[in-house]
């Protein structure tokens, strides 16, 4: 992967003429996949919250599905045929999807809202099995 132009010493040039479009619009950081859903999670007490960036998306356009532990959030927006263009880089996502493990729960005590471009999502923690006391007969 080619340097950003910031990180040649302010050689923009060197890089412009090299590769015009791509030197001046790729992220500064290396993993290009980590903007598709920015991602705080918290923990209390009782339970973990997620709050996930969707910026552009609907919450008709947003599908959380469950299984085997993990989480999964989707967002899809379907492009109306006078917006389409012919892009030369395109960055802001038509669709991601993104799992997170937040272990075996009940999936109906999990909560989730959509309000100003991020998903909140609610897991209440397992409740801890309490010991049970019994005798054991010895042989």
């Amino acid at each position: 992967m080619k340097n950003l132009s910031l990180r040649n010493n302010g050689n923009y040039l060197s890089d412009f003429f090299s590769d015009p479009f791509d030197s001046f619009f790729r992220p500064l950081w290396k993993d290009e996949r980590i903007y598709a859903m920015k991602t705080d999670i918290t923990e209390s007490e009782k339970e973990y919250t997620l709050e996930i960036d969707l910026p552009g998306f609907d919450k008709k356009d947003i599908k959380l599905d469950y299984e085997n532990g993990y989480i999964t959030v989707s967002a899809s927006r379907s492009e109306k045929d006078e917006d389409k263009k012919s892009y030369i880089r395109r960055e802001r996502n038509v669709s991601a999807s993104r799992s997170y493990y937040i272990g075996e729960v009940d999936e109906s005590k999990v909560s989730a809202k959509f309000e100003g471009g991020v998903l909140t999502i609610v897991v209440p923690k397992k409740e801890a099995e309490k010991p049970v006391k019994r005798g054991i007969n010895i042989d």
